[in-house]
């Protein structure tokens, strides 16, 4: 069995990796990167330091950066869209009247 022509590709439907960065996360990393360029562009061309441009790009990159990687380990791959999906889910609904099931049914009788 070991001669076969076929080689197994492990791993194949694997989501993307980066240094722990796993799925969208690794966008929202790169939205950051790509933020803050233009922030220091804009800081820059504003006339402002480059101690100031570096100060605060580079406090906004630690602060950022840190987030989005607690965010990838806390929620994993799926789990930050789950959670944001969980609180739109309404805790009860409330009807006042029969109307609206009466209308589910009138229209379930005309099929």
């Amino acid at each position: 069995m070991n001669n076969s022509i076929y080689t197994i590709n492990k791993g194949i439907n694997k989501s993307i990796e980066f240094r722990g960065l796993r799925a969208q996360y690794i966008w929202y990393f790169a939205g950051l990167v790509l933020g803050l360029m233009i922030v220091f562009a804009c800081l820059y061309i504003f006339g402002a330091g480059s101690l100031i441009c570096f100060t605060v790009c580079g406090s906004t990159a630690a602060f950022g950066s840190i987030k989005i990687f607690a965010l990838s380990r806390k929620y994993g791959e799926h789990g930050l869209m789950k959670a944001m999906a969980r609180k739109r889910v309404p805790r009860v609904l409330k009807s006042y009247g029969r109307r609206f099931f009466q209308q589910l049914n009138d229209k379930e009788v005309q099929r």
